[in-house]
């Protein structure tokens, strides 16, 4: 589940920084096409963070000390529940739903196997 939700992220990270201004990504979004030009820069960089926080899943997947990659996992995981509650918050509730609630399952995952 760690997995999926890395993936899920570096595909927010695919559609923000390089994806940003075409159709499927402006629909995916609600984005016009002249919203999505003004705001490229800001995707790209929120696109940047996302992937960082798939970076730590995948450096939590693979560290060979299994008590430190399960630390590393749940804070990254805790670190995208926050930001999906905040995005739910501020953004679109529907990021509470498409990324908080994969990164809390896989967070209970880690945290009771």
């Amino acid at each position: 589940m760690v997995a999926l939700v890395a993936i899920e992220h570096i595909y927010i990270l695919i559609m923000e920084m390089f994806l940003w201004t075409s159709p499927r990504t402006m629909k995916t979004f609600g984005t016009t096409p002249e919203l999505a030009r003004a705001t490229k820069p800001l995707a790209a960089n929120q696109g940047l963070y996302n992937g960082f926080l798939a970076a730590g899943l995948i450096w939590g997947l693979l560290h060979p000390n299994a008590q430190f990659a399960t630390q590393i996992q749940i804070f990254f995981l805790v670190c995208i529940v926050v930001a999906a509650l905040y995005g739910g918050a501020t953004a679109s509730r529907s990021i509470i739903l498409k990324q908080g609630v994969p990164a809390l399952i896989a967070l209970l995952l880690v945290i009771f196997s």
